[in-house]
């Protein structure tokens, strides 16, 4: 049977390659949204070459004591979602899990010797996000559902903020299990009042599904939720599939904008225009490119424009000037040439500073693959004697942390000398701004919130010797 299981993460910080889960919460569904069997709340032990941020534990109130007495190793959390919460036929759903949540995920399951992606697409699974969900929702087809607005009467789409509105019961806005029950809520309310948009989007869950809709092939315009685009226009716009983009993922055009400045330009002029540094973006003369790469496998929430109907003016577009700018584009199809070779030059990260972070650096070969099976299998006698040949040489040092942070028993002696190096080296580079984070905080800080700034001073000091 097919399955949703919508999740929640808690985490130490908002850094997936550095940062780690604390709280682990979730409910299977059946198609319906109906709950099947009982909720999942774990706690995570946080290992002592991290600190955690002291601005998350504000908000969480999970501090680093509390997950060492309840709960339970990476390794162990990995196990348990791999064989029991993202087992075959099952959706894993949440609320901006596809740009957070999957993100802490792939790393867990990296650090202990897990695929990082089989639990997104292989037998029958797959991912959604109801974030994406909710914004198109609000655009395209609002009625029935009452849509908050904040302090400064600008359109928002917390969570915390449209299950008030709606009369949805979430206790405990930011405690895991909660924001569970709260999104379950908000996508049955969705199913309930459009049903036809949410049938629609879960299918976009498929990248083939989007193929059909966005190609190279057959390029058409078509309705795009993104939340990179403007919040006055509800996130939504109308693109157009301009060119080719990393990993066989595309580049569309926002129509919204005229092209005609843009086509002047050489491929000199826009590259400087979209490798502006951030503090320069935010000049009144800055005029950013109009363009995004659009991820097939991410689940995006796109539709074809004929769902705008007589609606355009709700995205703040006509008709008759997306057209002409789709003209312009068509009529110069050098531009999109040099939008490729833009997307291209991207300039590469700076090297990770740990295996951990080096994740996304390469797939694993066939062999390291089959010889990591037999990793996140051992326990700590059979890692005592285990030696392993990697390959790829982000594994072997990989295999030391995974072993201090798991089965520290099974470290040999020169073992444990580089992990302490590596470990000290870590919490030494975070310590001078974590202790003045934890001063500044305390300065107006309630009784409850000195007390957990207390465990996090007394967090720095135990994993500091």
């Amino acid at each position: 049977m097919k399955t949703f299981f919508f999740y929640d993460l808690e985490t130490s910080g908002l850094n997936p390659l550095e940062d780690r889960i604390m709280q682990f919460a979730g409910q299977r569904t059946d198609e319906n949204l109906q709950p099947l069997g009982d909720p999942v709340n774990l706690l995570v032990k946080l290992n002592d070459d991290v600190l955690p941020s002291p601005d998350a534990i504000m908000v969480t109130k999970i501090t680093p004591q509390m997950t060492l007495q309840e709960g339970l190793s990476e390794i162990e959390l990995a196990r348990f979602l791999s064989d029991e919460i993202f087992t075959p036929d099952t959706t894993a759903v949440g609320f901006n899990n596809v740009r957070f949540d999957d993100r802490f995920l792939q790393h867990l399951f990296w650090r202990n010797f897990f695929d990082p992606y089989e639990w997104q697409w292989k037998d029958g699974r797959s991912k959604w996000d109801v974030l994406d969900l909710v914004r198109m929702t609000r655009a395209l087809r609002p009625d029935g559902i009452k849509w908050p607005v904040d302090k400064d009467g600008k359109a928002t789409n917390r969570l915390e903020l449209i299950t008030k509105l709606n009369a949805i019961t979430h206790e405990k806005a930011h405690d895991a299990s909660s924001d569970v029950d709260a999104t379950i809520a908000v996508a049955r309310l969705i199913k309930q009042k459009q049903p036809k948009l949410f049938d629609f989007l879960l299918k976009m869950r498929d990248k083939n599904e989007v193929k059909k809709l966005v190609n190279l092939e057959n390029p058409q315009e078509f309705v795009y939720t993104s939340g990179k685009y403007d919040e006055k226009f509800q996130k939504t716009t109308v693109a157009f599939p301009l060119t080719t983009g990393k990993n066989g993922n595309i580049v569309v055009y926002d129509l919204r904008h005229d092209p005609t400045d843009f086509l002047k330009k050489s491929l000199s002029e826009l590259k400087d225009i979209f490798f502006t540094k951030y503090e320069d973006r935010q000049t009144d003369d800055y005029c950013p490119l109009p363009v995004k790469e659009l991820q097939f496998n991410r689940c995006p929430a796109v539709a074809p424009v004929s769902v705008l109907a007589h609606n355009w003016t709700t995205i703040g577009l006509e008709k008759e000037q997306v057209a002409k700018n789709k003209q312009l584009l068509l009529a110069n199809p050098d531009f999109g040439e040099r939008i490729r070779e833009v997307f291209e030059s991207t300039p590469k990260y700076e090297p990770a500073k740990s295996p951990e972070a080096a994740l996304y650096d390469s797939f694993l070969n066939d062999r390291d693959r089959q010889t990591c099976a037999a990793v996140r299998n051992a326990n700590a006698k059979t890692l005592t004697d285990f030696s392993p040949e990697f390959l790829d040489e982000r594994l072997p040092e990989l295999l030391i942390h995974f072993k201090a942070r798991n089965f520290p028993k099974s470290l040999t002696a020169d073992e444990t000398q580089k992990w302490q190096t590596y470990r000290i080296a870590n919490i030494a580079r975070q310590s001078a701004k974590y202790a003045a984070r934890l001063q500044t905080l305390m300065k107006t800080a309630t009784e409850e919130q000195r007390f957990l700034l207390e465990e996090l001073s007394l967090w720095l000091e135990d994993v500091s010797e």
